[in-house]
């Protein structure tokens, strides 16, 4: 069997089934970042994430902005667990070709997000490779009162998105802002009880949480926010790349919330149900409408 066929989750699940976890890991694989102890009050999270050429970005994208985003997803990463990012590696494939003024600029935009979220960059590798390849790794920190994960969403809890969504591509995926103050004003004002980051698409990342948490939902369709940036609808639900957070918390923190001064920047779009209910969107007449999977995938 060939990659393509298992597919990019089929791998994951494949190699980590061959991973044995002690039992002081709180979270391998399965969430946005590795939940590892620390102290009695606080969790350590570490994350990373690849940027290929022609894949995340293409030579025509400005470095600065190619290096800004490449740190930009780990960060992402780091507020979905609603924590603070601390310290970052990063690695580089370059071609021998490539310009010293290039690689200045990409690093610029890298040091420009680090400083922006107070990350002290401490280390990293450098390859060549016939294409442009930028790997983060980033360790963050939280307290244990705050962690959010996406194994909890609870029947009945109401689903928010932080932000519009979709078109991404023709823009928002180079200039994106990581949510991690959004992630901590939730946190320190209401009980979340799931999150994640949209970066492969609403319905996919949604199902994340589904999965992880054993649960179904509904989402409505006049309630998903359209980017200005968007051509269709189904960008908002496939697309990916917005970067924006994915949450879900009880009724009557969802009904504090969106009486909140805060509350146009935060948009309910539907609610946790059993798991035997699968996940549904219904349109204004309450009519189902058919979902096709959909979302970034690897392979």
């Amino acid at each position: 069997m060939r990659v393509k066929k298992l597919g990019e989750f089929g791998l994951i699940d494949l190699l980590s089934k061959r991973l044995k976890h002690s039992a002081e890991v709180m979270q391998g694989i399965g969430d946005d970042c590795a939940i590892l102890p620390f102290d009695r009050k606080s969790f350590l999270l570490l994350t990373c994430d690849m940027l290929v050429e022609g894949i995340d970005f293409t030579l025509g994208d400005k470095p600065y902005l190619v290096g800004s985003k490449s740190i930009g997803c780990c960060l992402s990463d780091i507020a979905a667990c609603a924590g603070l990012p601390r310290y970052a590696q990063i690695s580089l494939g370059l071609s021998p070709n490539m310009s010293i003024s290039r690689v200045k600029q990409l690093y610029q935009g890298i040091i420009f997000q680090a400083k922006k979220f107070k990350v002290k960059i401490v280390g990293g590798d450098i390859s060549q490779s016939d294409k442009l390849i930028i790997d983060v790794s980033l360790l963050g920190m939280v307290e244990r009162k705050n962690l959010t994960k996406r194994s909890g969403a609870k029947k009945g809890d109401i689903i928010f998105v932080s932000g519009k969504l979709g078109g991404s591509i023709y823009r928002h995926h180079l200039t994106f802002t990581p949510r991690i103050k959004e992630a901590r004003y939730l946190v320190g004002n209401y009980k979340i009880n799931s999150m994640i980051d949209i970066s492969d698409g609403l319905i996919q990342d949604l199902g994340h949480i589904l999965k992880q948490s054993d649960r179904g939902a509904i989402v409505y369709k006049d309630l998903i926010p359209l980017s200005a940036d968007a051509h269709s609808f189904n960008q908002a639900l496939f697309m990916g790349e917005d970067f924006e957070l994915l949450f879900t918390l009880a009724p009557r923190q969802a009904k504090r919330l969106i009486s909140s001064r805060k509350n146009k920047q935060f948009f309910p779009i539907g609610e946790i149900i059993d798991k035997a209910g699968g996940l549904v969107m219904l349109d204004k007449q309450a009519r189902k409408m058919k979902l096709t999977s959909g979302g970034f995938k690897h392979f």
